[in-house]
């Protein structure tokens, strides 16, 4: 990695919010098992539970934070209930908590620090003034990169950002306004999968995942999309953009826009308004791959071949089933060979003397004609006797 050509640590380095798969708000707590990242000169007004918590300077937190790894809160930050901290917590000069802090390994906090009812660490506890996270990061890889060692920077950047986590971490832009009411943030915002969210939100551009269910409406200055079976209970309105439905979608209110994609099987309770275009699809309107989706047609493609090989085994079986009784005889039906020759010399025997009678009523037949011919003779020769006498006479 190039970090002369590359502008890793700018002034905002959050340009986006991004709400990772899973998240919830359950009772004003905003739950995550990823991390969490607030841009500087923030407010949350729930209370946030996550992996690793790390806010900006003049970051305000109305409800407690519990963070089962590290907190990191810069100069200035205002909590106004307990901070729980599993493992180490690093708190900038002028930080007030409203609460209780407890830390279950070592603490380092900064000058005029404010906790109203005390604090508690299991290890170290050190009392300075720590550089501020961004300002940390940057000096540590300069004086990496001055050295030379491009390698171990590139190491240090990758921990830090935690490239190796498969699980994308909370981001909230600098100056985001976090509310149960509404979500206000002057940029672009990406909500994940299986996600339940209170409150309107309000942003630059805004793409919902699949499996969502935002209680409030959706309004952005551009392009809006709502992946497959997700809830919206509000209104959906984009002022210059596209807005997008996918599959299974469910809109409660309206949806206004420039223009509408609506997916065929997608529901939409209210009216839909589009000034330029209007038009239904049956594709899928987010470029990511659908993980769901794809481990049911494996499951179904692992069925049918399941289906298929019992279905030819069963085949198989009943054809050699078949063959099996065709090799097997009866020995009952079978004739001997005793039985066979009786058989024939009986069939013999009732042949002759069928035969018999047969020549003889042929030779009856032929005899016949012979008499009769000769009663003829016979009647000729009397006729001519007397015709000879006559001529005597």
């Amino acid at each position: 990695m190039d970090f002369t050509d590359r502008d890793v640590l700018r002034s905002t380095p959050l340009e986006e919010l991004v709400i990772p798969d899973g998240t919830t708000v359950e009772e004003h707590d905003l739950v995550t098992d990823s991390d969490v990242i607030v841009g500087g000169q923030s407010t949350v007004e729930f209370g946030v539970r996550g992996n690793n918590v790390i806010a900006g300077e003049r970051t305000r937190f109305e409800g407690h934070i519990e963070a089962e790894g590290d907190c990191r809160l810069d100069m200035w930050c205002d909590v106004a209930e307990d901070v729980l901290v599993g493992e180490d917590a690093y708190l900038g000069e002028r930080v007030h908590i409203g609460g209780e802090l407890k830390v279950a390994g070592d603490l380092d906090i900064g000058d005029d620090v404010d906790i109203d009812e005390g604090f508690e660490a299991n290890g170290w506890i050190v009392i300075r003034n720590p550089m501020p996270t961004i300002v940390f990061l940057f000096v540590y890889l300069s004086h990496l990169l001055r050295i030379g060692e491009e390698d171990t920077a590139e190491d240090v950047l990758a921990a830090a950002l935690d490239a190796d986590r498969e699980a994308q971490p909370l981001l909230v832009p600098r100056g985001t306004h976090v509310s149960d009411d509404a979500w206000r943030v002057s940029a672009p915002a990406r909500i994940g999968d299986d996600c339940r969210l209170h409150g309107n939100l309000r942003a630059e551009s805004l793409t919902v995942g699949r499996d969502t269910t935002v209680f409030g409406s959706l309004r952005a200055k551009n392009d809006l999309t709502v992946g497959r079976a997700s809830e919206i209970k509000g209104d959906v309105t984009t002022r210059n953009g596209t807005v997008s439905i996918g599959p299974g979608v469910h809109v409660w209110g309206d949806i206004s826009a420039e223009n509408v994609a609506l997916h065929e099987n997608a529901t939409v309770d209210g009216t839909i308004r589009a000034s330029n275009e209007m038009r239904m699809h049956t594709d899928s309107v987010l470029e990511d791959v659908d993980e769901a989706a794809e481990a049911m047609a494996a499951v179904a493609d692992n069925l049918d071949a399941v289906e298929t090989g019992e279905a030819d085994a069963s085949e198989h079986e009943q054809q050699a089933a078949t063959e099996s009784n065709a090799d097997e005889v009866d020995p009952l039906e079978q004739p001997t060979a005793t039985e066979s020759g009786s058989e024939t010399d009986a069939a013999d025997e009732d042949g002759a003397p069928g035969s018999g009678a047969d020549e003889a009523s042929e030779q009856q037949e032929a005899t016949t004609p012979t008499a009769e011919t000769d009663a003829a003779d016979d009647d000729d020769a009397q006729g001519s006797g007397g015709d000879a006498s006559e001529t005597s006479d």
